[in-house]
């Protein structure tokens, strides 16, 4: 298989490597946040190793809070990246967002330590 003929991937096979299910892909598509690479005549989504690296980076991006718009614009910088390692725009929405991703990470791991200090002290009742 040469560099132009990427394997493409049913869209069962994607849910089952992404854990996100069939419903989430086709929302996700259907609000314009991950786009299938390509479709089959009939209409069946298919999607590249690159999609996939994209849903698992939103995945990521689901715990923390972030919303469909923030995870578009995030996707979005990233490929303006891609395009230009250099823009400065896509560079400082990156950094931003990686900044409030840090804090709410924060904000769960103390989230986290009060839920593991509520089960020590349930453990001692």
């Amino acid at each position: 298989m040469s560099a132009n003929e990427e394997r493409r991937m049913h869209i069962g096979e994607v849910a089952e490597r992404t854990e996100l299910s069939l419903r989430t892909l086709r929302h996700y598509d259907d609000v314009g946040l991950i786009v299938p690479s390509e479709r089959t005549d009939g209409g069946f989504r298919l999607y590249t190793e690159r999609d996939v690296e994209r849903l698992l980076l939103i995945r990521r991006m689901k715990p923390l809070g972030f919303s469909l718009e923030q995870m578009g614009e995030v996707l979005a910088s990233r490929d303006a990246l891609e395009r230009d390692p250099r823009d400065p725009a896509a560079r400082a929405a990156l950094e931003t967002f990686v900044e409030d991703a840090r804090s709410r990470r924060e904000r769960l791991a103390s989230q986290l330590s009060a839920a593991d200090e509520l089960l020590e002290r349930l453990a001692t009742v």
